[in-house]
């Protein structure tokens, strides 16, 4: 009898936690109660900061313009083979009409307006990263970044057009000497490669526009960062891009 005694009370004090709740063992398979739910909600938050978001949008940007630029090495590195080939096989009956193209004078004035608007665009990209001005938008004090950026955007606009406009201007110089899409291959990469160039930078032209019009309509500032940034980047591609045509209709076929 004392041994049993004894034992019932032991019996009780093992099953009894003292804690009035669940067993810490229940606990184990959320590894640690309220602890796991922090490390998750960091995990969350520190993936929608301003500059993992931005990242982000960058590296796909950056993905869709390489395959991109591979339309245009496929287009160049196709005529140039063609025109060497007919350069090397005098016996090639359209080796004849690879020629030399004077290209018109007014691409160079078009280069140097878009070499501008590159300028300008990264210019009216600053100011939305600059910390002075954010951190007065964060505040509430209106929205300076977009105030300075501005004019810098529709002086890009503005010479964006002009650039395509003196394309067009181009073109027409050369269709007025006879030269079409089909008189010759040189001719024909000519209108190829700059049409298709100027296809682009609609685009680009396209994506400022609602990068503008974005400025006014989201509240959030990390999203017209992303919006005004990938823009920019993109800009400067169709910049950099237009740089090493040009060079090639220059010294190419």
């Amino acid at each position: 009898m004392p041994a049993t005694f004894s034992r019932y009370p032991v019996d009780i004090e093992r099953k009894d936690t003292g804690m009035g709740g669940k067993p810490p063992v229940d606990r184990r398979p959320t590894g640690g109660g309220g602890g796991g739910d922090d490390n998750w909600e960091h995990r969350s938050s520190s993936r929608r900061e301003p500059r993992a978001l931005l990242t982000r949008y960058r590296t796909a940007l950056v993905y869709a313009l390489a395959a991109d630029l591979a339309l245009f090495v496929v287009i160049v590195g196709e005529f140039l083979v063609q025109e060497g080939a007919g350069r090397l096989d005098p016996s090639v009956p359209s080796a004849s009409s690879w020629h030399a193209l004077a290209l018109p004078p007014i691409l160079w004035i078009n280069t140097a307006l878009l070499l501008l608007s590159a300028v300008t665009m990264e210019m009216a990209r600053r100011p939305f990263f600059s910390e002075v001005e954010i951190m007065e938008e964060w505040l509430g004090m209106g929205r300076p970044a977009l105030r300075r950026a501005m004019p810098w955007l529709i002086a890009t606009l503005i010479l964006g057009g002009l650039f395509l406009a003196g394309q067009w201007m181009a073109w027409a110089q050369l269709s007025a000497q006879g030269f079409w899409s089909g008189t010759n291959p040189n001719s024909h990469f000519f209108y190829l490669i700059t049409r298709v160039h100027a296809l682009h930078l609609l685009l680009g032209i396209v994506a400022l526009m609602s990068a503008v019009g974005s400025m006014f309509f989201i509240k959030r500032v990390m999203w017209r960062q992303v919006a005004i940034d990938c823009t920019a980047w993109y800009w400067h591609t169709m910049s950099a891009l237009w740089l090493v045509l040009f060079a090639v209709l220059l010294y190419g076929p």
